[in-house]
């Protein structure tokens, strides 16, 4: 039973100079798949190569499993991280726009918040807009930390690693996340992430892989 990289929901080229193909190359197709490489090494050793993805997180960080719980959350919030973004310039409307300016005041002012949160997350990590009970929440956790195992719902991501930016912005870490929150999210995932049809898809049944004939 096996983990899987998950396929793009866009093409590499979609974001133009926002992301480039070759950002992706790396970001995607080298670092997301590393993760999950490890997850499917070390689950086994703690013999729950058998369970959904999210039950392996929570295990591995409740056993305090280190190695096994980095590898498997960053495998998680990658592949929500991708659902995050969208090639096509968006707005929130309906519900979500409410919440939001009932929380914050305007969409501009959240994301003002959520910019500050990311750029000044000291080193590795990723900003988030969680639901936290019933109060959106903006908050950043350290390297593969996640809101799964903090009781938050998670509804939007920004990876501030560097591998996410570096070869496009190089060190602008303040430039990398102002341009995606004004031009490159998926406000209709992030819906779909407050009223529940959402953030599932980052979640994996392991595949069985067949034996040999």
């Amino acid at each position: 039973m096996v983990f899987e990289l998950p396929d793009l929901p866009y093409d590499k080229s979609a974001f133009g100079a926002i992301l480039s193909a070759e950002t992706f190359d790396y970001h995607w197709g080298k670092h997301h798949r590393a993760y999950v490489t490890k997850t499917n090494e070390l689950a086994p050793q703690a013999g729950i190569e058998d369970r959904k993805l999210t039950e392996v997180i929570a295990e591995a960080h409740k056993t305090g499993n280190k190695g096994l719980f980095n590898n498997s959350a960053q495998l998680w919030n990658h592949s929500f991280y991708w659902q995050c973004l969208s090639p096509e310039a968006q707005q929130p409307t309906g519900s979500l726009k409410q919440k939001i300016d009932a929380a914050f005041g305007s969409t501009d002012a959240l994301l003002d918040k959520l910019k500050t949160e990311s750029v000044n997350h000291f080193a590795s990590g990723w900003g988030w807009l969680v639901l936290d009970g019933d109060s959106l929440k903006v908050t950043s956790f350290h390297d593969a930390d996640t809101p799964l195992v903090h009781g938050q719902k998670p509804l939007l991501t920004i990876d501030v690693w560097e591998h996410a930016y570096y070869i496009d912005y190089r060190n602008e870490r303040p430039r990398y996340v102002d341009t995606l929150l004004k031009n490159a999210i998926n406000w209709d995932f992030v819906a779909q992430n407050l009223d529940g049809r959402g953030a599932d898809r980052a979640d994996q049944e392991p595949v069985k892989v067949s034996e040999p004939a």
